[in-house]
């Protein structure tokens, strides 16, 4: 099932995700959903609130990045990542910041550079509820990175900085009024 994306401007993406109990919910089909939700939008990474669902649940799948690439551009933290995080905490993030231009799914048509530690690591389930502790890195570390702000209410236009932010104001209102064309499924409050 297809999911409609959730646009910049509904408070549910502001909202700190709340932890998942186990069982009270399918989080398999779930997460199916969403991947199936994320690739119709040419996503690499999607957070539960992104689909108005305000729990600790996000996926990824870093793969597509690395498609066409020439084999010394392939970033091999991306090779076989697809994952499931579910009430995920990161423990720690090391290593020299480093910008690279993100763009969200429930922010279309903009993009901005984030700068973002090299390395995190993070605590969490999988959607079977096996516990894991895993230490990801390059960009691997920054979708898981990107993913998590958004179960903890933030979106990567709030590291911007102050001068791009004034830049796209026009650009983000236009999205909370749904004057934006995109090629995947979106809901705009009424």
């Amino acid at each position: 099932m297809i999911y409609p994306i959730i646009p910049y401007g509904d408070p549910v993406l502001r909202k700190v995700a709340l932890p998942i109990e186990f069982g009270s919910m399918d989080l398999v089909k779930l997460s199916e959903d969403m991947f199936e939700t994320m690739y119709a939008a040419s996503g690499v990474g999607l957070a539960a609130p992104q689909i108005g669902m305000n729990i600790r649940l996000f996926v990824v799948d870093g793969r597509p990045m690395n498609e066409g690439e020439e084999d010394e551009d392939i970033d091999s933290s991306l090779i076989d990542f697809k994952k499931v995080f579910v009430n995920a905490t990161i423990l720690d993030e090391t290593g020299e910041e480093w910008g690279f231009e993100e763009g969200c799914l429930s922010i279309p048509g903009i993009r901005g550079e984030v700068f973002r530690p090299e390395y995190v690591k993070i605590h969490y389930w999988t959607e079977k509820g096996e516990e894991r502790t895993d230490i990801f890195e390059s960009l691997a570390a920054r979708i898981i990175q990107h993913e998590y702000d958004h179960i903890e209410g933030i979106l990567f236009t709030d590291h911007l900085n102050v001068v791009r932010k004034r830049m796209i104001k026009n650009k983000l209102g236009d999205i909370t009024r749904g004057k934006v064309s995109v090629d995947y499924k979106m809901k705009f409050p009424r």
